[in-house]
This record gives structure tokens, C-alpha cells and sequence, in this order.
């Protein structure tokens, strides 16, 4: 988009469901009410104030019909002369019906946002309860997956159940509940560096985490967790990391999707059999990188790759010129696992400890659209580890209704007279 901004042989409509961009990676220090989603959330119409050649459209993809190269979303119809798809993933819960009805996902800032409510409000149960069984069940929490997300996740709720629990619940001599960590893989972070899978076992089992590995998640009903191994957990809260799946796409020829949903796409993300549709990020399948035969990993600095080449692309084939095919560069990956605790996986070697946990910090700001949330950020960040007490654990419900106002209670003028 900022690659086309000021062009004016372009006209950029951006359409998405919410009237903001948002930096997934943070979603989890949202959940565990460590910062709030305004440091990771912007405003569209904001954004793109002063940039004559771009709008937002707000809605939903229902499909797309590419003989009139029109899309259709939930609020009207839309034409388009070069279609980028660039919709990511949502949670994979491998067609599990009672997980999928009864856990928490963490793809969205709603989804963050429901988590924080679930949580607080259980523990204010759970300080009413006088059953020690009651207050272990609303206290436990499970995370299925220990990836990045998960094991992120588990840290951090970890680490404020020490530091916040007596100063917040003075009921409790400690928590009632447990926090358990649960993987199907032999190994936490099976993506990244022996190094990291190591440091971030032990880093977590020193916190008081209890790691499961090779063991999935095979139900969840009337709050039981039940594992592949026979074993069940009685817990309130199922957080749900395990996996992810492209968006659905309808409208698209059926052999251009493949495994996890994605959708292939050229050495220029141009979608197989197609000549203005283009699918960057999480969502597309690529094989011409000749580092990444099997597809490049589903990381944001892959999306921001491609759409950074992308925006050149556009510009040179509006102008009769090559396009450049996409190459990926890996500039590392990593996790948090705890205060001051990190582990990065670059290229050619590994980092742990608090150098790791502050270039982590760092790199994460750098992403953050706006000056304001960058710096709101590192301030909140600063604080919340100096005084480990933030202060956003705020059980905050919006009512049912979904207007403020409805016909029969807002009078027009001609009415009052």
C-alpha cells in the first residue's frame, strides 16, 4: 500500500471487517492484559489521511466472481482491475466441533480481548467459590500448541501469577490452579534452533509451567480437557494455539488451493491460472524461492516481504515492465518466554537472556504503525516490567444490543414539532 501511495495511476481501495490494522504478534500481551490494543491497533481512515489515491471500504469478503472481476462483501459489491488477497489465517481446530465451540482462540483483537474478560472473570468465581475443586477448576488453564504462541502465552501468564495473584486476590495464599502447556510435537518451538527449544523448556518448567509433549488436545466438554494420552484436565480455560488455516477464498478454481487452505501462487504471487489476482502473507503457497521449495513459514516478516515487492511489482507491470521474482530473507525469528528471558533464532546462530529479550522488544516495536503506538508502547512496556503491575485487568462487557439507539427511541425533527 505505501509502496503505491501518491501514484496516481493507481486507485487503492483497502477492504477489511475492522476500521483498524493490527499487529498480531502482540495479541498475546493484549490477552494477558499486559498492554492495551490500542498500542497495536490503528485506524484505516487515520492512516490513510493526506493520501488522495487510497480509501477503505469496511467489509467482509464473500466471494469473488473473476469473469466480471467484481468481489462481493457483506456491505455491497466492489470491482477491481488487480485483486491482492492478503486475509491470513484463522485457528485450525481439525474439525473438532467441541473445541471449536468451547475454546478460546487467539487470531484477533476481539479474540485477545474475550480471553482477558474469560480469565479475570473466572478467577472473581473462583475467590467466591468455597469448594477447593470449584477453585481449581476456574483457576487451571490450559494452552494447546507450544508454539511460539503458546509458549509466549504461558510465560507471561506465568509470570503474573507470581508477581500480581497476592496483590490482586489476597484471598488466595497462591493460586488455586495450574498452568499447563500442552503439544503433540516431541519438542517446544519445533520450528526453531535446539537451542531454543531447550532454554524455552526450562525456562518455563522453572516458572512453575507443567509441559506436556506428545499429547494432543482430543476433546473438551462440560470443562474437561481430554488428552490423547487418557488423561483429563478439569479447567474453565482452553486457550487455543495448536494450529492455524488460510481464510477461505470462494470464487477461486478449486486447483489453486492447496494444503492448509493456501492458495498457489508464482514467483510473483500471481495466483496459478489467474493474471490480476495476487495472494500475499500467510494465505499463499509459494515453491519458486528455490530456499523454500516446500513454501515459505507463515511469519509476518514473509508478508511484509512480499507486500514491500508487490507494490514495485504493480507499478512495473501497469508500465509494460518485468516483475521481480519474490525472494525471501530470513532475518531470524524468536519468543519471549518470560520477563526479561527471550531466545532468537538468527541465520547462523542463537540468543537467549535479556540482550534477546530486549532486541525481541525492539523489533517487534518496529512494525507498529504511527510514532504515537510506538512510543505509548515502549512506555507501557517500561513500566509494566518496572513496577510488574500493570493496571489494564479490566472486565470490560459490551451490551448485547448492537446499536446504541433504535428507531423507536430516537425522535426525527418533524416528530418533535
Amino acid at each position: 500500500m505505501k509502496k503505491l501511495s501518491g501514484n496516481r495511476n493507481f486507485e487503492v481501495i483497502i477492504v477489511d471487517r475492522n476500521n483498524y490494522h493490527f499487529f498480531p504478534p502482540l495479541l498475546y500481551q493484549v490477552s494477558t492484559a499486559f498492554i492495551e490494543p490500542s498500542n497495536i491497533s490503528y485506524p484505516f481512515r487515520k492512516m490513510f489521511q493526506g493520501k488522495e489515491n487510497i480509501r477503505f471500504y469496511m467489509g467482509e469478503l464473500v466471494n469473488v466472481d473473476t469473469e466480471t472481476h467484481m468481489i462481493n462483501t457483506t456491505n455491497g459489491s466492489l470491482k477491481y482491475d488487480y485483486l491482492v488477497l492478503a486475509m491470513g489465517t484463522e485457528s485450525n481446530f481439525f474439525g473438532n466441533e467441541n473445541v471449536m465451540k468451547n475454546a478460546l482462540p487467539m487470531k484477533t483483537v476481539d479474540d485477545a480481548l474475550n480471553i482477558r474478560n474469560h480469565v479475570l472473570l473466572h478467577l472473581e468465581e473462583a475467590v467466591r467459590s468455597a469448594s477447593s475443586d470449584e477453585r481449581e477448576r476456574l483457576s487451571n488453564i490450559v494452552i494447546a500448541g507450544g508454539g511460539p504462541t503458546g509458549v509466549e502465552m504461558a510465560g507471561m501468564i506465568a509470570e503474573m501469577s507470581h508477581t500480581i495473584s497476592s496483590k490482586d486476590y489476597p484471598e488466595f495464599t497462591s493460586l488455586p490452579g495450574n498452568i499447563y502447556l500442552i503439544d503433540g510435537s516431541p519438542s517446544l518451538l519445533g520450528p526453531m534452533s535446539k537451542k531454543a527449544q531447550a532454554e524455552s523448556y526450562k525456562v518455563l518448567q522453572k516458572l512453575g509451567v507443567k509441559i506436556m509433549l506428545n499429547i494432543r488436545v482430543k476433546d473438551y466438554v462440560n470443562d474437561e480437557v481430554i488428552l490423547s494420552n487418557g488423561e483429563t484436565i478439569r479447567s474453565a480455560t482452553l486457550i487455543w494455539a495448536s494450529g492455524v488455516i488460510a481464510r477461505e477464498v470462494k470464487g477461486l478454481k478449486e486447483e489453486t488451493i492447496t494444503r492448509g487452505r493456501r492458495i498457489i501462487v508464482d514467483d510473483i504471487n500471481r495466483v496459478k491460472g489467474y493474471n490480476n489476482i495476487f495472494v500475499i502473507g500467510d494465505q499463499c503457497f509459494q515453491t519458486s524461492d528455490k530456499n523454500y521449495p516446500n513454501g515459505h513459514p507463515q511469519l509476518a516478516q514473509v508478508a511484509i516481504q512480499q507486500g514491500k515487492l508487490l507494490g514495485d511489482n504493480l507499478k512495473k507491470l501497469a508500465e509494460g515492465k518485468p516483475a521481480t521474482a519474490f525472494k525471501y530473507t530470513n532475518k531470524g525469528s524468536g519468543a519471549i518466554i518470560s520477563k526479561y528471558n527471550a531466545i532468537i533464532d538468527l541465520p547462523k546462530k542463537s540468543f537467549k537472556g535479556f540482550f534477546a529479550w530486549l532486541g525481541w522488544l525492539f523489533i517487534h516495536i518496529i512494525p507498529l504503525v504511527g510514532f504515537r503506538n510506538k512510543s505509548k508502547l515502549a512506555f507501557n512496556w517500561l513500566w509494566s516490567f518496572i513496577t510488574n503491575d500493570p493496571t489494564l485487568r479490566l472486565i470490560i462487557r459490551p451490551g448485547k444490543n448492537k446499536f446504541l439507539y433504535n428507531n423507536s427511541s430516537v425522535k426525527t425533527n418533524q416528530q418533535m414539532k
